[in-house]
């Protein structure tokens, strides 16, 4: 007798720029998340649906857990936090090339209170060059949490993946199809168009313009006269003048590299011809203002 179907939910947790979003990505085989080596890169919850023939793992990309300075670091910390209720596995990814940090016991803390089973994963293994230094790491985090499992892996080669998605199948429950075969994420298109811009801004301007970026996606439609074309309005936010200045950049060339590389993936994304408008608008401290959080898509209480 075959084995019987088993689904649920997976929350995938830990510090900024561990790779969470990589790996999440790496398992489903198409991009869910944007990633960027900027940390903090992840703002909302981000269902990842992976489906196979015997199991549906509904993975929840995080933000990346660290001290806030605005109100958006508190809605991200905030989110993380949320999604290890109603989970019934928890995946903590840290970093194999950086020591064991006091931000590191602040999530344990919070690990070590939930009754979901925990598996570590240390990613980012193909970075590691003194493999004693990493030993004596886990030791510290072995003392600190309390682990199902710890897997050794490289997200962004691939390496031990399927192990771990091994790993998580045989700790789900049987349960139902949550989602159809064919369903990668559970965000609409123009969550997803927005946050294709905002990867590609951040990737373009490097350290000039941070987190003070926002997209939102105005308009997506199919063009009236043409059935093949998909008509996009976005605007890019930022919270100073100097900042819009950067983002459209001399002869607003830079604004129009962010929506050539938009683009490409956009197509992917819908099959057929993408026209994207690009506007960039200036919202002051909107990273502290909650009305504005709201407008851009961050739900706070």
């Amino acid at each position: 007798m075959a084995d019987k179907f088993r689904s649920g939910f997976v929350a995938v947790v830990g510090r900024p720029n561990v790779g969470k979003s990589t790996l999440i990505n790496a398992i489903i085989g198409r991009k869910v998340s944007i990633i960027s080596p900027k940390p903090q890169t992840t703002r909302n919850q981000i269902k990842g649906v992976y489906t196979s023939a015997t199991a549906q793992i509904i993975f929840i990309d995080t933000p990346g857990i660290h001290k806030p300075r605005h109100e958006l670091g508190r809605f991200m910390n905030k989110e993380a936090f949320a999604s290890l209720s109603g989970v019934d596995l928890i995946l903590y990814i840290i970093d194999a090339a950086e020591d064991f940090s006091s931000g590191e016991e602040f999530i344990i803390e919070r690990l070590n209170k939930s009754d979901v089973p925990v598996i570590m994963v240390v990613n980012k293994i193909d970075l590691v060059k003194d493999k004693n230094r990493l030993l004596e790491n886990i030791v510290k985090y072995d003392a600190a949490g309390k682990f199902t499992e710890v897997y050794y892996v490289s997200a962004l080669r691939g390496d031990n993946l399927e192990k771990v998605l091994t790993a998580i199948e045989e700790r789900l429950p049987e349960g139902p199809k949550y989602y159809p075969g064919e369903v990668y994420s559970d965000r609409p298109e123009q969550f997803i168009i927005a946050e294709l811009i905002r990867e590609k801004a951040l990737l373009l301007t490097k350290e000039e313009v941070p987190h003070s970026l926002a997209v939102v996606t105005e308009e997506g439609k199919t063009a009236e006269d043409n059935p093949d074309l998909t008509e996009i309005r976005a605007t890019i936010y930022v919270e100073r003048p100097s900042q819009k200045k950067i983002i459209i950049g001399a002869g607003g060339k830079m604004l129009k590299e962010i929506g050539t590389l938009a683009r490409k993936e956009i197509v992917m994304l819908f099959g057929n011809k993408v026209y994207l408008e690009l506007w960039v608008k200036v919202a002051d401290d909107w990273r502290n203002k909650k009305a504005e959080l709201k407008r851009m898509g961050y739900f706070l209480e």
